[in-house]
């Protein structure tokens, strides 16, 4: 059975000014999505399903339908208030989290997948790794990260937060480590520069995540109960958010699944800021002239 690929795409956009989930990047004004697809097709995913607000229906389906004759495209939305029975939250401006954002594709999804984010690219080499172990690895009981090399998530360009994974002598995840405002000074990463609390250094090849998941389908579950239990605790406030790293820390530290972490060299870069675009596009053109990519992706 192909996997599916699932890509988290309900942002906002709010600090790039815009929704950046669409906006040309790649020399025929590809968005950083069409990477990912073309790199799924070619790793030998089935399926791709995107999780985004209702009102963003007609700017998707009018961008991204056209790929359908290619792999199968579905589309499913995050809302931002949910109802559950025997829990009252307040009125909420942003929806639950990524957690929640994986579990309303569940309907959806009955194979295993990867996750990702939209505006997110990681790499043509990945998508070979995960689509490999989700084919024939993954169970209820192991499931995986890809894991990215510190060194090559860094921006030239300020700090930046990252997820820094301890892992075991079987490179399967322990927990993720959130560090801050990490940059590299004086060939060293240092973390917390610029803030009150105290800085510390990072080995600069420490495997991190960048929300790169690879699941099976009966983690929905395991969602479902831990997000209600969430807001239930949470009810009062409008802006806590259910991450994917709490369901798998929960399910790791219960002894529910192990979580591979699987090393990759491929280099990441995200576009959360107007002024990361002008990066990408130098990178995606730079894969081009090696040969990663065809300047035109679809002919």
């Amino acid at each position: 059975m192909k996997p599916t690929l699932l890509i988290l795409a309900a942002g906002m956009g709010s600090r790039y000014g815009g929704l950046k989930q669409i906006d040309g990047i790649g020399p025929n004004e590809e968005p950083i999505i069409e990477y990912s697809i073309y790199d799924a097709i070619k790793a030998g995913f089935g399926k791709i399903v995107f999780v985004i607000r209702k009102e963003f229906d007609e700017a998707f389906r009018s961008r991204f339908d056209q790929f359908s004759s290619r792999i199968s495209i579905e589309y499913v939305y995050q809302p931002v208030n949910v109802k559950v029975d025997g829990i009252n939250t307040v009125e909420r401006t942003k929806p639950w989290g990524t957690s929640h954002a994986v579990l309303v594709a569940k309907d959806v999804i009955k194979e295993p997948f990867a996750v990702i984010n939209a505006d997110d690219y990681y790499g043509a080499n990945s998508f070979k790794l995960i689509s490999n172990f989700l084919m024939n690895e993954c169970s209820p009981t192991k499931m995986a990260m890809i894991g990215y090399i510190l060194s090559n998530t860094l921006s030239d360009h300020g700090t930046v937060n990252r997820g820094v994974c301890e892992v075991d002598e079987n490179n399967f995840l322990i927990e993720v480590n959130e560090r801050v405002k990490l940059a590299n000074q004086n060939g060293k990463v240092i973390y917390n520069i610029g803030s009150d609390d105290p800085v510390g250094e990072v080995a600069a090849d420490s495997s991190v995540s960048m929300n790169y998941w690879g699941f099976h389908p009966s983690i929905f579950s395991h969602i479902e109960a831990g997000l209600h239990e969430f807001m239930d605790k949470n009810n009062t406030n409008p802006t806590a958010e259910y991450y994917i790293p709490d369901v798998v820390t929960d399910m790791i530290v219960s002894g529910k699944m192990n979580v591979e972490v699987i090393p990759t060299s491929d280099n990441w870069f995200g576009v959360t800021y107007k002024e990361d675009k002008s990066m990408a596009v130098e990178t995606l053109n730079k894969h081009i002239q090696n040969g990663v990519y065809p300047k035109n992706l679809w002919t």
